[in-house]
């Protein structure tokens, strides 16, 4: 194995500097210099060590000031890439992204979660082995897996604490088991933290600002970024917005609480609002013993978009419940910008957006503040894929977790997962 390159000892600098460089697109050694605070022998240095591990390019010159116009360097988007494994309750999606967060190969496939997991794993490292055949990436060139999905979780052990969809799932090794099967490292983590995360890295937000992001696919969960960092509470399991109780005299949760918002906004709450309105459920064709809520959902996100008022008011309805949540969210928060992201808003989106920014500037505490900005995720219904994929990037190469691809592929899934949960230095 090779040894350990000169930046493994200060990965905080160099995983500033090259944060830098990703955020600006191009940008010269003096810039990066005013940017961080650095010494320019240091700027130099460091972005010296960047180039020769592949990483970063020079890229032209600037526009003079006054001297010899100033050189520019930018990442090398193909000098690394990393894979997104999004597992929903109806859906697996796959995609690969190089260094720039880019998605340059996507797949997905339904029934792996209603497999027990010693099957649906295997099958979900088959596809991701055939997509990066396909796409013809290198694979000593990708740095990881992020794998995503819902919570609770034990993001160090690399499980999953619920018994959804079925009990098997309940603390199963998922990260280690798929790490085995891939010879790669996998990171498990939740998919409202990554689709939060995701949008930072693709240069969405102001990188100084504090936002969340409220996601939806099957269930509701939520995210927050302060400073390009997931507020992660003390087992990285915040924000769980879904499950913040609307009615203390509400039926009983899975999850153990009452009254949970996923139980009425969710789109399995909306599809059995829908369906208890017998001429609507049979104007919109939904089925009751159909077992994919997101499809049953976009069909009635589809009619409301089209003006059928029953589904429209069920939709409205749902925005205005996840309307109150965001409230909540930039209340505890104080947040800039709240983003809509997941599969769940793909349809009737629009719609969400409106009644959601609404509520907001109605009823934010600190409304007379600042603005609190209500926006689409510019992911759309893979943020959280993508952003499984961008928190490998930004754990092992701002984080310093990762030394080069020729080091070899590591299966060791807990460790990569403590590293992953770690501070910078």
């Amino acid at each position: 194995m090779a040894s350990s390159p000169v930046w493994a000892s200060r990965p905080k600098t160099r995983g500033m500097v090259l944060d830098h460089i990703r955020a600006a697109r191009a940008i010269s050694r003096v810039e990066l210099a005013a940017a961080t605070g650095l010494t320019a022998p240091t700027i130099s240095e460091v972005v010296r060590e960047l180039i020769a591990d592949g990483l970063v390019v020079e890229a032209g010159r600037g526009v003079s000031t006054g001297g010899k116009p100033p050189v520019l360097v930018q990442l090398n988007p193909h000098a690394r890439y990393s894979v997104g494994v999004q597992l929903e309750r109806n859906m697996c999606v796959i995609v690969i992204v190089d260094l720039a967060g880019r998605q340059v190969a996507r797949t997905s496939f339904r029934g792996a979660a209603s497999m027990p997991p010693d099957r649906a794993l295997p099958l979900v490292a088959a596809q991701v082995d055939a997509l990066l055949a396909t796409a013809g990436v290198d694979r000593d060139k990708v740095l990881g897996v992020g794998l995503v999905g819902y919570g609770p979780q034990d993001r160090r052990a690399g499980t999953l604490l619920t018994p959804q969809p079925t009990q098997e799932w309940f603390g199963y090794p998922v990260a280690r088991r798929l790490a085995e099967s891939l010879g790669l490292p996998v990171l498990l983590d939740n998919d409202a933290a990554a689709a939060a995360i995701g949008e930072y890295w693709m240069g969405a937000v102001d990188p100084r600002s504090t936002y969340g992001c409220i996601y939806m696919a099957t269930g509701i969960g939520g995210g927050v970024v302060v400073a390009g960092e997931v507020y992660r509470g003390s087992s990285s399991n915040s924000v769980e917005i879904g499950h913040i109780s609307i009615d203390v005299n509400g039926d009983d949760c899975p999850c153990g609480n009452r009254g949970c918002l996923e139980n009425y906004a969710g789109p399995s709450a909306v599809v059995r609002q829908a369906l208890a309105e017998p001429g609507l459920a049979q104007r919109l064709g939904l089925d009751p013993a159909e077992g994919d809520f997101l499809a049953e959902f976009a069909r009635i996100g589809a009619a409301a978009n089209a003006g059928e008022p029953s589904a429209r008011a069920l939709i409205e309805r749902s925005a205005r419940y996840l309307g109150c949540a965001a409230v909540t969210m930039a209340c505890l928060f104080d947040l800039d910008v709240i983003v809509l992201a997941g599969p769940s808003f793909a349809v009737a989106g629009a719609i969400y957006q409106s009644l959601v920014q609404q509520e907001v500037d109605r009823r934010t505490f600190a409304r007379r503040a600042h603005p609190v900005r209500v926006v689409p995720s510019v992911s759309g219904s893979d943020a959280a894929a993508i952003g499984g994929a961008v928190l490998v990037l930004q754990s092992e190469l701002t984080l310093g977790a990762h030394a080069r691809p020729e080091d070899g592929a590591r299966s060791d899934a807990a460790t990569a997962s403590q590293a992953a949960a770690q501070p910078a230095e």
